[in-house]
């Protein structure tokens, strides 16, 4: 980065070309305050006294927001990929696997583990993360004395490495309707909604809620309607609701919790929560893979969201998200990097798409009921699935966890990243198509800068802690598996 001093608080930066939206431009500037908010998109001849930054050879897009992480899983990657059984391996027996590396890590790991996770995201443009978290106790489910250590940890490796972080804290209950406890969730378990909602209120007052711009922020995570029985499920939700939180809830990721929750409640997991009126606005479903043309339609007339997790979920074997059906009834999709088998969210976000061509035997299956507004020309058109995906990977993201960031426009958080127009897996794209060749084909090592809160974390490819962050890693993963 070269810059060119000034006695202006703000600051322009000057890219080769910006998204604004639908397509890229050139000759614009990022102008943005020292507090790291954006003032405007300016062209470079009406720059007066900013300080300018400039970005040769870059595109800059707004930062990606991963709308769901288990960062702690990030020790699991490589660990688990072969058979465990004699028997078909599966979401469950991949569970028990990741139950055993949760009930063996400190609190001091589960920062190292978290701040691995974090640092490969922001190495890959993403700026803002949905961190679910469910480790809340001593592995032998002994609370510590501050009920939210754990949490703590997690928005202290965030922090250190400039990611914003909405900790969207778990209630978890029990293991699942007339199922005995399975003593390794020893640590998730907060047993009434009462001892849950005390910690979270601690939990806001420390994290200090208010303060802008936000870099750390509380949700509320009822973890499963199998997790959390019905009466606990409802004060959890009718909380966050008073007081305008936002709501996360894995649902239908598998075939089992749907028949599971139909023997308890007579309904399936999305037809529960419309019949409570638990969803709203304000309501992320996480996977929601197996589920009717009526569910569909109840989370439309919510207005509730959608976190497709599709790398995770076809490392589990889970399904495919039914996106096209979603789309068709106006239900957002945001994306999530999920167990961290790989931290890649325009992979995520491309195989959205790729995942439902095999199923279809078709191309652009979700071209079909998405119009560009107004288009200004061809390019627009031919753009408009790669916009439609890149949307799930920032404006929907940033909605869905409530985080200030997800476009470059007047007001949001200047959080953005750029791409090197020379990398070979983008080399030779016009700026018409610059942006589907970035959402199908970039690859990660085209990412160079990354910016939060309009202050640089990543320069050149690189993060300042980056040796320190792997190195430790590295010794965490040496003691945890030999």
């Amino acid at each position: 980065m070269a810059s060119n001093e000034s006695n202006d608080s703000s600051i322009a930066w000057l890219p080769d070309l910006i998204f604004t939206g639908r397509r890229f431009e050139n000759g614009l500037a990022l102008v943005c305050t020292s507090s790291g908010s954006i003032l405007r998109l300016s062209p470079v001849d009406e720059l007066k006294d900013e300080k300018r930054i400039r970005l040769s050879n870059r595109a800059m897009l707004p930062g990606m927001v991963n709308a769901h992480s288990h960062a702690f899983q990030r020790v699991l990657r490589g660990r688990t990929e072969h058979r465990t059984s004699d028997q078909q391996d599966s979401f469950w027996t991949w569970r028990e696997m990741m139950y055993s590396a949760a009930t063996r890590l400190t609190p001091e790991d589960i920062y190292d583990a978290s701040r691995l996770a974090f640092l490969e995201m922001v190495l890959n443009g993403i700026t803002a993360v949905g961190e679910f978290h469910y480790l809340h106790h001593s592995p032998d489910g002994t609370p510590y004395e501050d009920p939210n250590l754990l949490a703590k940890e997690v928005v202290r490796a965030a922090s250190d490495v400039g990611l914003r972080i909405a900790l969207l804290r778990v209630a978890y209950a029990r293991s699942g309707f007339q199922v005995e406890q399975n003593q390794q969730q020893s640590r998730f378990i907060e047993k009434d909604a009462a001892t849950y909602l005390k910690s979270l209120e601690k939990l806001i007052i420390d994290l200090g809620q208010d303060r802008s711009p936000a870099t750390a922020w509380v949700g509320v995570a009822p973890h499963s309607v199998r997790a959390v029985p019905l009466e606990y499920l409802r004060e959890v939700v009718a909380y966050a609701n008073q007081r305008k939180l936002k709501v996360h809830l894995h649902l239908a990721e598998q075939p089992a919790e749907v028949s599971a929750c139909v023997e308890e409640y007579g309904r399936t997991p999305v037809a529960l929560l419309a019949t409570e009126g638990l969803l709203s606005e304000s309501f992320t479903a996480v996977h929601a893979i197996h589920v009717t043309p009526k569910a569909i339609l109840s989370l439309a007339k919510t207005g509730a969201m959608v976190c497709a997790c599709p790398t995770t979920e076809r490392n589990l074997g889970d399904g495919v998200v039914p996106a096209d059906e979603y789309f068709k009834h106006d239900v957002p999709i945001c994306l999530g990097t999920d167990s961290h088998a790989q931290i890649d969210l325009l992979e995520d976000a491309r195989e959205i798409e790729y995942h439902l061509r095999l199923q279809k035997l078709a191309r652009a299956v979700l071209d079909t009921q998405f119009q560009v507004s107004n288009p200004k020309s061809q390019a627009e058109e031919r753009g408009r699935l790669a916009a439609r995906l890149f949307d799930c990977a920032t404006t929907n993201g940033a909605r869905s966890i409530g985080s200030p960031n997800g476009s470059l426009e007047s007001g949001k958080a200047a959080d953005f990243f750029t791409v090197d127009l020379s990398d070979p897996s983008i080399s030779g794209a016009s700026s018409d198509d610059l942006l589907s060749t970035i959402v199908f084909s970039v690859s990660r090592a085209a990412v160079r800068e990354v910016v939060v809160g309009g202050k640089p974390i990543v320069s050149e490819g690189r993060h300042l802690v980056q040796e320190e962050v792997v190195e430790r890693f590295s010794e965490l993963q040496k003691r945890l598996w030999s």
